[in-house]
Formats: C-alpha cells, sequence, structure tokens
C-alpha cells in the first residue's frame, strides 16, 4: 500500500514537473530521424532571421547589433518551456515600433524595458491571468497591425530614398519625405527597388510553389531548390547588395548609405542598466526612466503576449496538437527577463518566421537552438561584414515584411457581419498615427464600451399570450437592471390595467444581488397592483439563488406555456 502511494507521489509530481518544463514530455522520446529535420530547419530559420533582426533593430531606432542580441535568448528559453513545436521568439516588426514609440532608440531603456516586460508576463503567468487577453478584441488587433504595417512601411521609404534628417513622428514623416525627395541618392534608390524586386519576385514564387504542390509538371529537385531559395530570399538579398556596396566602397566611391560601425563579438552577460545618463550628462534614476515608459509598460507586454499565443495557437491547430497559453507566457516572460542580461530589447512570436519552421518540418523545440546558434555565429564572426550592409537593402526586407499585415479585405468581411465592429477598428487604427499605445488603449476602450452596452442592454423580446411574455435574449447582469425595471414598468405596470408577465429566464445563467434587489421592488409594485410577475425556464443555478434570497410573491414555471397557465387560472380565480 505504502509503495502504491509513493508511485502515485512520484507520478504527481512528475507530472507537474513536465507541466513546468514542457521538454520533459518530447526530449526522453527524441528520434535520431527528429534531429536531421530540426537541424534543416533551425538553419533555415537562422539564416531567415539573421537579415530579418538586423532591420528589425532599424525599426526600434537601435544600432543593428542589438537585433542579434535579442535573437539568440529565445531559442534556448522556449527550447526548455515552450509548448508549440513551430514557434520562434525574436525582435519582431510589431514589437520593434512599439519599442521605438516607448524608449526612443535608447539603447540601455531598451534593455531595462526588456526587463520589465518580462517581469510583467512571468507573474502574469503565475497567476494564470492569460484570460486578460480575451479583453483584445479581433478589431482592435487588426486596426493596430494594419495601422503599424502602414508606420513601419513608410517609415523605410526614407532609406530607400537615402534622405536624412527625417522626423520619427508618422505625420511630420510623411510631409519631410517627400519634402526632401529632391535629396534623394540615386544609388540608394537604384539599389532599394532592385531589392524590393527581387523580394517581391522570390515572394511569389515561393507562393506559387506551395499553391500548385501537385504539380508533377515540375520535378522534385528543381522545386526544392527554388523553395530554399525563395524562402532564405532575405538573407541573399543583403548578401548581394552588401557585395555590390563592397565592391563600390573599395573603389573609393561611396554610392550608398550603409550601415558603418558596429560593435563586434557576442554581448557581455550583465545585470541590466537601472539608471542612464541623458545627453547632457544628468543622471536619469530608475523611477524617471519607468514614468517615461508611461503606457507602454502595459501596452507592450500584452501585444507581445497577444502575438505569440495567436501565432502559437494557429499552428498548434494546423498540425493538430495543443499549446497551454499560460505556459507560453512564462516562455516569453522568462525569455525577456534573460534577454535584458544580454542586452537584448522586447521580443516575441515571430509569425514568418515560425511559418517557415513548420514549412521546413521542423519536429521538436530544438530546431530553436540551431537557429540560435547561428545568431551566436553571425555575432561572433560577421560583425565586420555587417558594415558593409546598404540601409536600402534593410527597408526592402522590412517593406516585403510588414506589406502583408495590411488586410484590406477585413474591412469588407465587418461590414458584412457586423458593422458596429468597425467603430474599434477605425479608432485604432486611426489614433495609432498618433501614438501606437493610445491606438491600442483608445481601441480596448470602445471595445469595452459595446460590450458594456450590450450588457446593458439586453435584447428583450415582448409578445402578448393574454399575459405579456418578455424572452431575455442573453444573460442578465447588474448593468441591464434598470432597462429591465424600465421595460416592464412601461408595457406591464404603468398601462391601464397593468397586465401580468411572464419572464422567460432560460438565456439567464448567473444572477447577482443588484438584479435580486431589483426583482424585489418589482414584485412589490406588481402586489400592489394585484397582477403576477412569473419566472419560466429557470436553471438550476438561477433557481437556487432567487429560493436563498427568500424573495416574496415569487412564482415559478418550467415552461411558458405552465407559466399562462398559471396566470389563466388566477384570473379565472379573481
Amino acid at each position: 500500500m505504502d509503495w502504491l502511494q509513493r508511485s502515485a507521489q512520484r507520478c504527481c509530481t512528475y507530472s507537474t514537473l513536465t507541466a513546468w518544463l514542457p521538454i520533459l514530455s518530447w526530449l526522453p522520446k527524441y528520434k535520431l530521424k527528429w534531429l536531421q529535420m530540426d537541424l534543416l530547419a533551425g538553419v533555415t530559420v537562422g539564416l531567415t532571421t539573421v537579415p530579418q533582426v538586423l532591420a528589425y533593430a532599424e525599426v526600434a531606432g537601435l544600432p543593428v547589433q542589438y537585433g542579434l542580441y535579442s535573437a539568440f535568448m529565445g531559442g534556448f528559453i522556449y527550447t526548455l518551456l515552450g509548448t508549440s513545436k513551430d514557434v520562434t521568439l525574436g525582435p519582431t516588426a510589431i514589437m520593434s515600433l512599439l519599442c521605438f514609440t516607448v524608449v526612443g532608440g535608447q539603447p540601455h531603456r531598451a534593455v531595462l524595458l526588456s526587463l520589465l516586460c518580462g517581469l510583467i508576463q512571468t507573474v502574469m503567468a503565475l497567476l494564470r491571468l492569460g484570460f486578460l487577453l480575451d479583453f483584445i478584441s479581433y478589431p482592435v488587433i487588426k486596426g493596430f497591425t494594419c495601422a503599424a504595417a502602414v508606420t513601419i512601411g513608410f517609415g523605410q521609404v526614407k532609406n530607400i530614398l537615402g534622405i536624412q534628417d527625417v522626423p520619427h513622428e508618422f505625420f511630420p514623416e510623411v510631409y519631410y519625405t517627400f519634402y526632401k525627395i529632391p535629396e534623394a541618392r540615386v544609388g540608394d534608390v537604384i539599389l532599394g527597388l532592385l531589392c524590393l524586386v527581387l523580394l517581391i519576385m522570390l515572394m511569389f514564387m515561393k507562393r506559387n510553389l506551395e499553391t500548385s504542390n501537385n504539380d508533377s509538371t515540375c520535378p522534385r529537385v528543381s522545386r526544392k531548390l527554388v523553395w530554399g531559395v525563395a524562402t532564405m530570399r532575405n538573407a541573399l538579398v543583403v548578401v548581394a547588395a552588401s557585395l555590390i556596396a563592397f565592391s563600390w566602397e573599395a573603389s573609393g566611391h561611396h554610392v550608398f548609405t550603409i550601415t558603418g560601425k558596429t560593435a563586434q563579438g557576442l554581448p557581455p552577460f550583465s545585470l541590466p542598466p537601472t539608471t542612464d545618463t541623458s545627453a547632457n550628462g544628468t543622471v536619469v534614476s530608475f523611477g524617471e526612466i519607468v514614468k517615461g515608459f508611461g503606457g507602454g509598460l502595459a501596452v507592450i507586454p500584452f501585444m507581445g503576449l497577444l502575438e505569440s499565443i495567436a501565432i502559437a495557437k494557429a499552428f498548434a491547430s494546423q498540425n493538430g496538437y495543443r499549446i497551454d497559453a499560460n505556459q507560453e507566457l512564462l516562455a516569453i516572460g522568462v525569455t525577456n527577463i534573460m534577454g535584458s542580461f544580454v542586452s537584448a530589447y522586447p521580443v516575441t512570436g515571430s509569425f514568418g518566421r515560425t511559418a517557415v519552421n513548420c514549412q521546413t518540418g521542423v519536429c521538436t523545440q530544438a530546431g530553436g537552438i540551431v537557429t540560435s546558434v547561428i545568431v551566436l555565429l553571425s555575432l561572433a564572426f560577421l560583425m565586420p561584414a555587417f558594415y558593409y550592409i546598404p540601409k536600402a537593402s534593410l527597408a526592402a526586407v522590412i517593406i516585403c515584411a510588414v506589406a502583408p499585415m495590411v488586410d484590406y479585405s477585413v474591412v469588407a468581411k465587418m461590414w458584412r457581419i457586423r458593422k458596429l465592429d468597425l467603430l474599434p477598428f477605425a479608432v485604432t487604427f486611426l489614433m495609432s498615427f498618433w501614438q501606437v499605445q493610445y491606438g491600442i488603449i483608445g481601441g480596448v476602450a470602445v471595445s469595452g464600451a459595446l460590450l458594456l452596452y450590450s450588457m446593458a442592454r439586453p435584447q428583450i423580446k415582448v409578445s402578448d399570450h393574454g399575459m405579456l411574455v418578455m424572452e431575455l435574449g442573453s444573460g442578465l447582469s447588474f448593468p441591464a437592471t434598470e432597462y429591465l425595471s424600465h421595460i416592464i414598468h412601461t408595457q406591464a405596470l404603468q398601462v391601464s390595467p397593468p397586465r401580468s408577465v411572464v419572464l422567460d429566464c432560460h438565456h439567464v445563467s448567473i444572477i447577482d444581488y443588484t438584479v435580486i434587489s431589483e426583482l424585489r421592488d418589482l414584485l412589490k409594485q406588481f402586489k400592489l397592483r394585484d397582477v403576477q410577475l412569473v419566472f419560466s425556464g429557470l436553471q438550476p443555478s438561477v433557481l437556487k439563488v432567487l429560493l436563498v434570497a427568500d424573495l416574496q410573491g415569487i412564482r415559478f414555471a418550467d415552461s411558458v406555456e405552465a407559466a399562462l397557465q398559471i396566470g389563466s387560472k388566477d384570473l379565472l380565480d379573481d
């Protein structure tokens, strides 16, 4: 008996440990054939990651090496804590934009922001607060992503044109970009447009290959070669552009705007900075920095979680496995905390790189380790080569990455399904051009107001069957009590003669003290006018609450028909 108890305790302990460390669920079953696929996927994603994160660092307003600093910790942490085999964590266009709006391109503050975001996300995971993300509606997400894509994409036009000293705020940026077009550098324009054309061509080639999978006229080897080239298009275009820039620079012609000198080697592992120094040498305290972050300190952790969990759920559904949302929160939070020790800025799941990971056939989270090793090798040995990367080529990479995020069709879909959803979409979209975090906050506020309005004004269908039958179209909670009371008074109690009412409650699953208090007053009013208020179709949980409340004169019926019979009998008795 003691042996059985000890075995049960061991099983329970192992189950708990597996829940917190998902690697224990797949590592003991790891197969050699999985290693080949994980290596292939990791290398492919790594070659996609390096040029992308260099470009995203530009979006965040940080030196390009910070993109690489932020790209390797996620692979190691997610392998231990993540529940999706496909997801890759690292810098993304949206997180880079949010980071820039909060820290304004100041590296020390970006690193501190990563630490604070990670702490918030980890606490949310430990307290099981993932449900809070459910309050950010789909129209708000789409409004934000569309505005972010436009902001990020247009922000790279200045790099395609090679113009300098353009403000970062969206509306001044638009004005000065057009104002300074005469100052455009011909070399940057030509190279930027060539990179854009090549990236678009390769993107369409890959898309055509994926939609014509069963085309037997194309040799399998050729298809794999084209698919591989198209998948690694970012790396190939950036390398080609860098070779062109190097050849011109070597001959003494400064034709292109290049990235320039970058810090070499791996970042030091050190505590994140808790103070900063302003341009005039003044020391800025931790409290002042946090105060400067403002609402961004709430928006960035939430958007990071939302983006990553949405990606994880999408690929889990596609590939037939399940994820643990709270465990995903923990993985992202720990990644951001540990990343801050190696000078990373906040990261989240990347849709594009996750799609590449999945399509390459990754078998386990171990593919992320291979990707991280490639990033580390780039930091260790390739930083001098990054000196010659033209900014126009990185701009082309970013524009092609964010262009699919502008989803025009969603507006038509919302118009057809529920026109009111366009309101939070429009508020989020427009306000995001002012300040990204204000757009999200404004959209959530409008969505919340619409949700509260629907709770406060539930649909009430009124029909006359000798007695008035009022069918509640949704639940009944305290915001709706005044509205329900108003309907009953105007249609039953204040008419001459007063009418009895059957309240059909089969949709009501919960009831609170405010509703009970209002029902007590209504029952008194019905008794004074010598008419009946009968409740029908009550669910057991609601019936139990009403019985406990001990309302005087309350009457129940199993159905509307039974309630009508009660009313008819009372009329005959009278």
